[in-house]
């Protein structure tokens, strides 16, 4: 049996023992509210009584909203106080939590405890740790409610959230504390509490995010169309700001995407990864490669294409040579044949850089780049693209710097013709272009990471990073339900467990 099974017990079958406790904290929630109703009823009257006037009407709704959060507050505090017997005997003198036995107190205290309402008082048994090993006073009561750092799950999720937002801050998140729930929390709380949320829904991110995936994936797998869905991914580096040991340096961080596309070739969803900087990126590659086995592993209708569409950066090759071009089928182990798409924005950046060589920055310039451009994405394109450069090489006389910028863009085109087959992947509905991960980089990082003379510890980036990442994939509600059905729950001893645990002691 947990505690909040015998508090539903012992409510049903115990007598009204309301003297048993200070009259303040066995108020019932009828007898709580009838104040604020009356405080209700009379802004109605007051209103219908003076003239009508948008002054008046914005002053009627701002009170009336003050009102009812008024009402929500000592509903919350009336209805939490009565879930505990008000007399301490009728609670069970032992409970167990987390392979702890603890054993009851003498009296109930008081805690105060956020909500979306605004501060409420509880008053709640405490239970110390049997025999007395150093574990802090136990409150099942608190526990069962999912309080954490003082605050109720519906306020530590909306706080979770406002700090997750784009282009929230700490101040602003705190602001609506104040203004939207009467609260007046520090900056540390607000961090606790974060942290809690976070590290709770890291637990849960990749299942839910694979559960996404698969949904959309199905949806593909139905659509109407010529091609084949295609599961794209993605990764890509970010400069972030950090703070270390009292300097700011700036260092790369890393997201991650993995998306879907329909039988038209149209995306029908994206999840997202992000990590704070690290060496070699090992994290964010786990984290990607989890994610796709675990989708890979549970899809059992016809494989989706696969590709993998990025620059050419060190860890972005890396990662398809060393992990994706090796990897296997997770139930049948037969090699997985992976496309690399080398981004088409990329390659037209190299054209650009060669024509500027080539032609000095002109007209002329911006024209054969243009032609370059569209004829990249012919078939063939990438060759008829360097044969063109080639002979207009031939014909010019370049300065040192102008040969060393057309050499490394013509090279960076030749060593990776093989992943620029842009009319082929086009064909066959498959994205050329990485713009995906891409604009990942700035709805992740930039537009919440990256604000007016922001500088981050890496522990508060990998925060907000989790809470942003579960929220911009669209599963947050999953994740965060999932978060509280695991959580730890507090069983109470039987009589017969209670009288052994004595004689252990005794003896």
């Amino acid at each position: 049996m947990n505690y909040s099974m015998h508090l539903c017990l012992a409510l049903a079958t115990l007598p009204c023992r309301g003297t048993d406790a200070p009259a303040e904290t066995r108020v019932e929630p009828a007898d709580a509210m009838q104040p604020v109703l009356d405080a209700l009823l009379s802004l109605v009257e007051s209103f219908r009584r003076e003239p009508v006037c948008p002054t008046a009407t914005a002053q009627f709704e701002n009170d009336l909203q003050g009102e009812l959060r008024e009402l929500g507050r000592v509903l919350v505090q009336s209805t939490f106080g009565s879930l505990e017997p008000a007399a301490v005997p009728d609670l069970p003198p032992e409970v167990r939590y987390e392979s702890e036995s603890y054993r009851r107190l003498g009296g109930k205290t008081p805690q105060r405890v956020s909500t979306i309402f605004g501060e409420i008082t509880v008053r709640r048994l405490g239970y110390r740790a049997a025999p007395d090993v150093g574990v802090p006073v136990l409150f099942p009561l608190i526990r069962e409610l999912g309080i954490v750092h003082g605050a109720t799950p519906a306020l530590v999720e909306r706080v979770a959230r406002y700090l997750a937002e784009t282009g929230s801050t700490q101040g602003q998140t705190l602001a609506r504390l104040r203004e939207g729930h009467g609260l007046s929390w520090g900056v540390k709380r607000l961090r606790q509490v974060a942290q809690f949320v976070a590290t709770a829904m890291e637990t849960h991110r990749a299942e839910a995010q694979a559960d996404q995936v698969l949904r959309w994936l199905e949806l593909a797998h139905r659509s109407k169309g010529k091609h084949r869905p295609v599961l794209g991914a993605g990764r890509d580096g970010i400069t972030l700001g950090i703070r270390l040991k009292g300097f700011a340096i700036y260092e790369v961080a890393t997201t991650g995407t993995l998306s879907v596309y329909d039988r038209r070739g149209e995306r029908l969803g994206t999840v997202y990864l992000a990590h704070t900087p690290e060496l070699g990126q090992a994290t964010m590659t786990a984290q990607l490669t989890g994610l796709l086995t675990a989708v890979l592993k549970r899809w059992e209708s016809p494989l989706p294409r696969l590709c993998y569409v990025t620059d050419a950066g060190d860890n972005e090759t890396a990662y398809y040579r060393q992990v994706l071009r090796r990897m296997g089928h997770p139930r049948t182990g037969e090699r997985l044949k992976w496309m690399w798409v080398l981004d088409y924005y990329h390659a037209a950046l190299r054209l650009t850089a060669m024509a500027e060589a080539l032609f000095g920055a002109s007209k002329r310039a911006s024209g054969w780049a243009r032609k370059m451009q569209k004829l990249l994405l012919k078939p063939g394109g990438v060759n008829r693209v360097l044969h063109s450069a080639a002979a207009l090489r031939c014909r010019r006389e370049l300065s040192q710097k102008e040969g060393k910028d057309y050499r490394r863009a013509y090279d960076y085109l030749r060593k990776r013709m093989g992943h620029m087959r842009y009319d082929e992947y086009r064909r066959v509905g498959m994205p050329i272009g990485s713009g995906v991960t891409e604009a990942a980089c700035k709805t992740v990082f930039a537009q919440r990471l990256k604000l007016s003379g922001m500088r981050w510890k890496k522990a508060g980036a990998k925060t907000i990073l989790t809470l942003r990442v579960v929220l911009l994939s669209g599963v947050w509600s999953e994740v965060y339900r999932k978060t509280l059905e695991t959580a730890s729950r507090v069983e109470v001893r039987t009589p017969e467990q209670s009288n052994y645990f004595e004689a252990r002691i005794a003896g």
